[in-house]
């Protein structure tokens, strides 16, 4: 069974390719946050599941075996032979950062029920991860939410990724107030800086993260793109530095991020929401720079899952490049 189950979105991302005359030429490549961090997880040795539905169509055959090739337990993955696998166009400024065109209205992704899921593996999982994309629509949001307080009733770490994606809501009040619904159920928060002010209505990084632990969350990690990240956790706030790499597309960094995180405190026995009370600043700093080489390496490839390293080229990246200079300070 798998240590760390992630629950929500597998999809289609069409990533941007040089092609002569046709500047808008584009590459299908599997991705979706929570497809994307399990894929990960598997790549540094972690049992990894995914619970979640497909189309049956040739798209959602291929996000399958994409799972299965990488070694993550398809057993929760449905096909549905009424609604189509979610697509997504990823648009990339000059700097390497994304913006998204998705076909989805309804994707399959989204009409996932609690009957059709086999509750066993959860049953015996140490961590569930899930994202905000699941909260979008019915019934995928009633059965992201009570798949989750099923999973903390039974003692699970519960790690949630506040996903913004505009283009998913029917307006930002709308998904402001979706995306807070997970932020109390979960014991790990993996949230970016447009995201932290977005959840909290304040630019002070210090005063939002104040404001998650009011809520219950016991680790706080904010991503700062190329300035790495923030912890949050007993109390003490800390700047963790990322590496200089060359930056060509960012799609999927984040995920490779927090599945490389992830991995480091399964790994270590910090798998429990008793035991992540415990970690040591000295210990989460190592996991923070392993999780930002994961981050940084995915980075200089093109698309997502196909992105994401294995454990010997993130220790590759720590060894040979430099951390990043920046001016950032924690206001």
């Amino acid at each position: 069974m798998p240590d760390i189950i992630t629950t929500g979105e597998m999809l289609i991302d069409f990533t941007p390719v040089k092609a002569e005359g046709f500047p808008g030429a584009v590459c299908p490549n599997p991705g979706g946050a929570p497809g994307n961090v399990a894929v990960q997880l598997a790549r540094l040795g972690v049992s990894a599941g995914f619970i979640g539905k497909v189309g049956s169509d040739s798209f959602g055959k291929d996000l399958r075996r994409c799972l299965e090739e990488n070694g993550v337990d398809t057993h929760n993955l449905i096909d549905d032979p009424l609604f189509r696998t979610t697509l997504a166009f990823v648009h990339l400024s000059e700097t390497g950062d994304r913006s998204f065109t998705f076909y989805r209205n309804p994707g399959a992704d989204t009409q996932l029920r609690g009957e059709e899921i086999d509750l066993a593996s959860v049953e015996a999982c140490q961590v569930l991860h899930f994202g905000s994309l699941s909260l979008t629509t019915e019934p995928g949001r009633t059965t992201t939410l009570e798949l989750v307080k099923k999973a903390r009733a039974m003692g699970k770490m519960i790690s949630y990724d506040p996903n913004w994606r505009p283009p998913l809501w029917p307006s930002e009040e709308a998904g402001v107030a979706g995306m807070r619904e997970g932020l109390a159920l979960c014991h790990l928060l993996k949230i970016s800086e447009e995201e932290l002010a977005l959840l909290t209505g304040t630019d002070s990084l210090a005063q939002g993260v104040a404001q998650l632990h009011k809520l219950g969350i016991v680790l706080v990690m904010v991503t700062l793109g190329p300035a790495g990240c923030v912890s949050s956790h007993q109390g003490q706030l800390s700047h963790h530095p990322t590496f200089d790499t060359k930056v060509i597309d960012t799609t999927g960094s984040g995920d490779s991020f927090w599945g490389a995180f992830l991995s480091q405190l399964v790994q270590n026995g910090f798998d429990t929401p008793d035991k992540l009370q415990e970690l040591e600043q000295t210990r989460l700093a190592e996991f923070c720079r392993f999780a930002n080489a994961a981050g940084s390496i995915c980075a200089t490839r093109p698309g997502g899952i196909p992105a994401l390293a294995d454990r010997e080229a993130i220790l590759a990246c720590m060894q040979d490049y430099p951390l990043l200079e920046t001016c950032f300070k924690i206001k």
